[in-house]
């Protein structure tokens, strides 16, 4: 996605993601309980998921 396409809204959204220990654990584990509830969550139910993915490109259980 483009910088100009995300909004500065969305980059403190993602920012939340980055500081969210459970998604800082599935992202460097990679495996377990986190990972699982993380890569679950992510598309519906997290809004700060949602923005990690629109801001970094990637989805938030993703290295």
């Amino acid at each position: 996605m483009n910088s100009a396409d995300v909004s500065e809204k969305d980059k403190q959204m993602a920012e939340r993601c980055v500081e969210c220990p459970v998604c800082t654990h599935a992202r460097r584990k990679q495996r377990g309980f986190a990972y699982w509830f993380v890569k679950t969550i992510e598309g519906g139910i997290c809004p700060y998921c949602a923005a990690y993915e629109r801001v970094y490109g990637r989805k938030a259980h993703e290295a």
